[in-house]
């Protein structure tokens, strides 16, 4: 998912809706993306600002996001969740939320059912 040659800048491209369903962050404020951590991916603190190219199923280009670091679940925790960081959307930055909600609208509601990354 993520490459960041800049720790800051991430390029997050989610390719299918049941993916979104599991990295997005309906309850942070302005809602927000889990990034699952992969090899190469920097380290980032709560609260550290973070710039986002968002793509996501079906759409022809990302989405600039402007976020913070809310969520961080680090390697080794508990139940095996997926180490990573989850970034809220800042405020007035609609669009990826809008986005977001309207590709899980049409999804299935087995969706409902399945685990997300965090809660």
């Amino acid at each position: 998912m993520p490459n960041d040659a800049l720790s800051g800048m991430l390029s997050v491209t989610v390719d299918d809706v049941a993916v979104l369903h599991a990295t997005y962050m309906p309850f942070l404020t302005g809602g927000g993306i889990f990034i699952p951590k992969t090899p190469g991916t920097g380290v980032h603190a709560l609260g550290e600002e973070v710039f986002l190219l968002l793509g996501l199923p079906g759409a022809p280009e990302r989405i600039p996001v402007a976020g913070r670091v809310a969520w961080i679940t680090p390697d080794g925790a508990r139940g095996a969740a997926v180490p990573g960081i989850g970034v809220r959307f800042e405020d007035g930055d609609e669009l990826a939320r809008r986005r977001i909600e309207e590709a899980l609208a049409g999804a299935s509601d087995d969706l409902a059912e399945q685990p997300t990354y965090t809660m």
